[in-house]
Order: C-alpha cells, then sequence, then structure tokens
C-alpha cells in the first residue's frame, strides 16, 4: 500500500547544492578543521541568504533526500549481512548527535532520529517532516549533521573518504542522462 509520505510523492530538492555542503563538511573534519573557521561559515551563510526563501525550501528538501539515499544505501548494506539499519545506524547517530550539543540541540534530536527512521523505512524524511509543521531554525544545523554523519558513516564503512559523495554524484549524472533535455527528443 502507497503512503503519502513515499518518496515518489517528495520533492527531490536541490540534492547538488545539498551535496556540496555535506561534502564540504566532510573535507573540512577529513583536513583537520574541527571548527568552521570564520570564512568557511560567512561563505555557507552567503551562499543560504542567495537562495531565497523557495531556495532553501528547495535545500532543507535536497538534505532531505541525500537523507533518504544514504539510509537506503546503508539498508541496502546491511541487509547483505543480515543486519538492520535502524537497529545499527540511529541509535549510533543520536548517541554522536548528543556529544553535540553546540550545534544539535537536544529537543532536536528525536526529529532527526524520526528522519532517519523515516528514510530507512522507505519513506520520505521531507514528507514525514511536513506532518509536524514548517522547518523550525533550531533544526537547521541538526538536519545538516545528519546528512554529514551518514556520509561519514557510509565512508567509514567502505574505507573511502570520498565514497558518499561519489555514490550520490554518480547517481545524479544516471538521472541527469536518463531526462532528455529541455527541447531534446
Amino acid at each position: 500500500m502507497s503512503s503519502p509520505c513515499g518518496p515518489e510523492h517528495a520533492p527531490a530538492g536541490d540534492v547538488g547544492a545539498a551535496l556540496m555542503m555535506t561534502d564540504s563538511r566532510l573535507k573540512a573534519i577529513y583536513d583537520g578543521r574541527s571548527q568552521t573557521d570564520a570564512e568557511q561559515q560567512a561563505l555557507t551563510d552567503q551562499f543560504a541568504v542567495s537562495l531565497g526563501p523557495h531556495g532553501v525550501d528547495d535545500l532543507l528538501d535536497g538534505a532531505c533526500t541525500l537523507i533518504y539515499m544514504f539510509m537506503q544505501w546503508l539498508r541496502m548494506a546491511y541487509e547483505d549481512h543480515g543486519k538492520d539499519v535502524i537497529e545499527y545506524v540511529v541509535p549510533n547517530l543520536v548517541a554522536t548527535m548528543r556529544m553535540m550539543p553546540k550545534s544539535v540541540r537536544p529537543e532536536a534530536i528525536p526529529t532527526m532520529a524520526g528522519l532517519l527512521v523515516a528514510a530507512g523505512t522507505g519513506l520520505s524524511p521531507s514528507l514525514w517532516r511536513k506532518q509536524y509543521g514548517d522547518w523550525t531554525m533550531d533544526e537547521m544545523n541538526p538536519l545538516e549533521a545528519t546528512a554529514f554523519l551518514l556520509a561519514e558513516h557510509i565512508n567509514r564503512l567502505t574505507d573511502d573518504r570520498e565514497f558518499a559523495t561519489r555514490m550520490i554524484t554518480e547517481a545524479l549524472t544516471r538521472a541527469d542522462e536518463a531526462w532528455p533535455a529541455p527541447g531534446g527528443s
């Protein structure tokens, strides 16, 4: 039975922009810059402002699409080993978020856990979240952290610091190739 929160009903959003932000954070951590420097934060803030209100919504939907894609990959990887993605990923990410009180406020953690469970069970995180109202400012950093932590988890599992980014980039490339160009046949 189809759910109104199924991914086929969800906007994909700006997956490229969401991936760029996630990849930027991954590279900063891998390069040993655990804190975002002021210049990088200013560029990120300027980028977010340049998007405008519809662009921000697209970025949020894009981040949710990333979370969905990462959780689907993880679900398949864990199932190949007879394990449940919810059991092995959600507690790990929740525990990590609890250790990040400056970036992830405790009251946002249940929402992020719900997004992970929604994505892990085949539902759109974006549509699942919309059931409970609009995104809040307090959920922006936790959403970004959730996408980042999933990407980093995938990179650790594969022992490849660029695997998660490459996987999404390849999926986007395949999707672009499947759609004809405007005015084309």
